[in-house]
């Protein structure tokens, strides 16, 4: 939710309207999607690559380290998916548009703020890895937020505007005020506080001739927020004469509003607020408006959900899930992070929203190679549609089961019927998924991600999803991934385990030093990309259409109740790191079996990655631009294209170098010959 203008006006108007805190010693409330979103973007984040986790990672680390050091005990609270009326479509298609504008931008070297593909997982994971409590309602959270703040008398976290018109006991702290970074410690003591601001809605009211606060739902459907957008609404607003307010330039760009709350400081309460807006409203459209009016200001109103007794308990209770009849083990996956609102979209909608990325706006977008992994878990889904007796859409049996996907075309959004896939027999039954033996539900996952299990077998198992996931990638020609964009995201892939290595106080030993060595070299390199800003947009979509990948796999996995462990994402795709890669693989930097060299250790994980790869990749995927249609011909019927050495370099073979590397690394246009020389060996 957010109403529009308020929160830059009550920023304006900070001496007014906040207090000073010197925060410590307390619960706290975060509205975990303000959080993640605000630490995404104000904490130099590269965006143009399509996400830096690791560094995201250490950013969420931080910020819960600051609030452990003042004695202040987060609760997050994370938005689930739409509300079972989805009135928010309209605003979330229009915010779709604005995402597509904004990574274009940032495509070509402009600004703009995308959230990284997988950013959600990741907090999640961070959280888990920290012991942070936290909860996904099953649609949006801020009702259960403000009920929960209240029951513990405790302030709220947030940057969304619309908890200045719910009445907090506690107050609310703006992110934008929130100095996590600025720890200080109490004169004469060793206590730690964080200094924030706290919004005072009774400061606000007084502001505003003493106004009734019972008004400001009022004020705040009146004004705009993310469910009300009718155009009648504007025709109305027209005809009253609001108060101009001040006159400073502030005042002039906070017109609405100002006129807004001192329009409604004259009523003495709701009732007559909005039976004086009424009489502008036609009169065969004012039952209507009403209704519309009155449940808009519900959303203000105290929630039924408490969310102190799941954190308390572990029970959650949601009257709207409840009525759905939904399976008892999917609420409490949802409840817990367990299933991404994806699903929840999906399985009560039958809609859902693809989410841009920074990639070529000019080729279809990257979803469309994850269109396969959807269908599947869309034919799970769908199979519930007998519990869902109360959905509007409920389809006579002959009609084929889909979901409408919100996606991008070109710089625009539209929506596509995907049917989803029809799946044997005990598959049929969603209530009893769980039940399903592993070795069905783990069959499931392979065949839709076109892998067999046996190659799975010498990659560790937190690794063996992504690796799945690379290979489905691979195998689909939308992808276009070469070998240089393979090994590119093999090496970022090994900085989760370097990490864990270096950063181990358990032992050291002499092998230590090479994982080192090679922890460094990778950081130098993602260092280097950002300073360089220039972004291969090819490049971009390939792996976008790789993280695509991921997160419909880590879903499908998550709705079998992984039958593949679930990867540690946190360390697992640095986009500024495989971009650097991918530009000195091609550039003449460092070769893949030099890096390697350094860490014995680094190299079998790696040699065990890309076989497993090879084994299922097409023998034309690493084909190098501009090579003739015979030679691909040649290649096909001798064999895979890839090296035949375990790391894909081309080591081994005589070769020719280009200019002095430092580390021996061949141009990728020498890399055909090469290859076929070693498959001759």
């Amino acid at each position: 939710m957010g109403i529009r203008g308020l929160m830059s006006f009550v920023e304006d108007h900070r001496n007014e309207f906040f207090t000073d805190l010197k925060l410590r010693d307390t619960k706290i409330v975060i509205d975990g999607y303000a959080l993640f979103h605000r630490l995404c973007f104000s904490s130099d984040m590269e965006l143009q690559y399509g996400g830096d986790y690791d560094s995201f990672t250490d950013v969420v680390q931080e910020f819960f380290e600051s609030l452990s050091a003042c004695n202040i005990r987060p609760y997050v609270v994370l938005d689930g998916g739409c509300d079972v009326s989805d009135k928010k479509l309209t605003t979330l298609k229009d915010r779709a548009r604005e995402k597509i504008q904004m990574a274009h931008s940032l495509s070509v070297g402009g600004g703009g703020c995308v959230c990284p593909l997988l950013i959600r997982e990741v907090f999640i994971q961070v959280l888990i890895k920290l012991q942070v409590c936290f909860v996904q309602c099953f649609s949006e959270a801020d009702r259960d937020i403000m009920t929960l703040a209240n029951h513990w008398d405790c302030p709220v976290l947030s940057s969304d505007s619309d908890f200045c018109v719910f009445d907090l006991k506690a107050g609310f702290c703006p992110l934008s005020g929130f100095q996590w970074r600025n720890v200080n410690t109490l004169k004469g003591t060793q206590n730690c506080y964080i200094p924030a601001m706290c919004f005072s809605i009774d400061a606000f009211c007084r502001h505003f001739s003493n106004m009734n606060k019972a008004l400001l739902p009022l004020f705040a459907v009146l004004c705009g927020n993310d469910h009300v957008n009718l155009p009648i609404m504007e025709t109305v607003l027209s005809k009253i004469r609001l108060p101009l307010g001040a006159t400073s330039p502030k005042g002039r760009r906070h017109h609405r509003v100002l006129g807004l709350l001192n329009w409604l400081s004259h009523f003495a309460g709701p009732t007559e607020a909005l039976d004086n807006v009424l009489k502008h409203v036609p009169k065969k459209d004012r039952a209507n408006v009403k209704e519309l009016l009155c449940s808009s200001m519900e959303e203000y109103q105290q929630s039924l959900v408490k969310l102190q007794d799941f954190f308390q308990y572990g029970a959650y209770v949601c009257p709207d899930s409840l009525n759905l009849g939904l399976p008892e083990w999917v609420l409490a996956a949802l409840t817990k992070g367990q299933l991404s609102p994806f699903i929840s979209d999906a399985l009560v909608l039958r809609r859902t929203i693809l989410h841009t990325q920074v990639e070529n706006m000019q080729q279809p977008n990257a979803h469309r190679i994850s269109q396969s992994i959807r269908q599947t878990i869309y034919g799970l889904l769908l199979n519930a549609s007998p519990h869902l007796e109360s959905m509007p859409w409920k389809a006579p049996p002959a009609q084929p089961l889909a979901v409408s996907e919100v996606e991008r075309i070109n710089k625009n959004i539209k929506t596509s019927i995907v049917h989803a896939v029809k799946l044997p027999e005990h598959y049929s039954d969603f209530s009893k998924l769980t039940e399903l033996s592993l070795d069905k539900r783990e069959m499931l996952l392979l065949e839709t991600l076109k892998v067999k299990r046996t190659i799975l077998d010498p990659v560790p198992p937190s690794l063996r999803l992504p690796v799945a996931v690379s290979s489905y990638w691979l195998q689909h020609t939308e992808a276009k991934a070469k070998l240089h964009h393979v090994q590119a995201l093999l090496l970022g892939m090994l900085m989760g385990p370097l990490h864990a290595r270096t950063n181990s106080p358990d032992k050291e030993d002499a092998s230590d030093d090479g994982a080192k060595v090679l922890y460094k070299e990778l950081h130098r390199v993602k260092a280097q990309t950002r300073l360089s800003k220039k972004l291969d947009l090819d490049a971009a979509h390939v792996f976008c259409q790789w993280q695509c990948c991921l997160q419909m796999g880590l879903y499908l996995n998550q709705l079998l109740s992984t039958p593949l462990p679930e990867p540690d994402l946190t360390r697992l795709y640095s986009g500024s790191l495989v971009h650097g890669l991918c530009r000195e693989l091609l550039a003449s930097a460092p070769s893949v079996e030099s890096l390697l060299s350094m860490c014995p250790e680094a190299k079998q994980l790696y040699e065990q990655m890309f076989n497993a790869m090879q084994s299922s990749a097409p023998p034309e995927s690493f084909l190098p631009k501009g090579k003739s249609h015979s030679k691909k011909k040649r290649q096909k019927k001798q064999g895979s294209s890839w090296p035949k050495n375990k790391v894909g370099t081309t080591s081994g073979t005589k070769c020719r170098h280009e200019g002095s590397n430092r580390f021996g690394l061949l141009k990728v246009e020498n890399l055909e010959e090469h290859v076929e020389a070693s498959e001759l060996e």
